[in-house]
């Protein structure tokens, strides 16, 4: 007889939102003016009254869950957290702008067969990485990898469409106005080979083909022609 417990049937429908990383750092000043100048959102930022104590709460831009780092958080090294991905829709566009804030962030690079792969960064699978993006601009085949001043590495990766099943069935959400933005751009582009399939005529029916074509990319499908 199996010794694992039923699970109750009232849990298996409960949401468990994903919420918090913690980071380790050595300067807890320090790594607060990156992640600041990273302009990401400062949600926290308390002390206790003896100064044992100090958490500092951030989130990325679009993102659902944030990272606290601090004084007293963990015990773990300082630069110990590695593999902490950052989805984004236009790879080469955020790296520019981490650029323009200062951040040091490798060239864009894929893995020369589908996979996720990466010669100098070990939470990738694989061994071999190649430079630039995905010669097809696969979605979640490209990346760049960056780390803040304590060493925690963080990956950017590209995802324009989700794989069926991994995102809710019940509808599509954007997690801010770029986001939105660079589907449509996205959508434009695909929209005019689509119009030059069809004779180049202008298509009266764009507001459902773009409709289609947005959902249908967040959501795994396949996309219109």
């Amino acid at each position: 007889m199996s010794s694992v417990a039923a699970e109750p049937s009232h849990a298996r429908g409960m949401d468990m939102k994903f919420e918090i990383v913690v980071i380790p750092v050595a300067d807890v000043d320090r790594a607060k003016r990156f992640y600041s100048d990273l302009r990401w959102r400062l949600d926290a930022d308390f002390a206790s009254d003896d100064g044992a104590f100090r958490v500092i709460q951030f989130t990325p831009p679009g993102s659902a869950c944030s990272v606290i780092f601090g004084k007293g958080v963990t015990a773990a090294a300082p630069g110990s957290s590695q593999g902490l991905y950052l989805i984004v829709s236009d790879i080469d566009a955020a790296r520019e702008a981490l650029l323009e804030r200062g951040v040091e962030i490798g060239e864009v690079f894929h893995g020369d067969s589908g996979t996720y792969v990466g010669a100098d960064a070990p939470y990738l699978f694989g061994t071999v990485r190649v430079g630039g993006r995905h010669p097809e601009r696969g979605s979640y085949r490209s990346f760049a990898s960056f780390s803040d001043p304590d060493g925690n590495g963080w990956l950017l990766q590209e995802i324009t469409n989700r794989l069926p099943g991994r995102v809710e069935a019940d509808g599509v959400t954007f997690g801010s106005q770029a986001e939105l933005a660079a589907a449509f751009r996205r959508a434009e582009s695909a929209h005019g080979e689509h119009e030059k399939r069809t004779g180049g005529q202008r298509d009266e029916n764009w507001p459902e083909w773009y409709a289609e074509y947005l959902i249908n990319e967040q959501q795994g499908k396949a996309l219109p022609l």
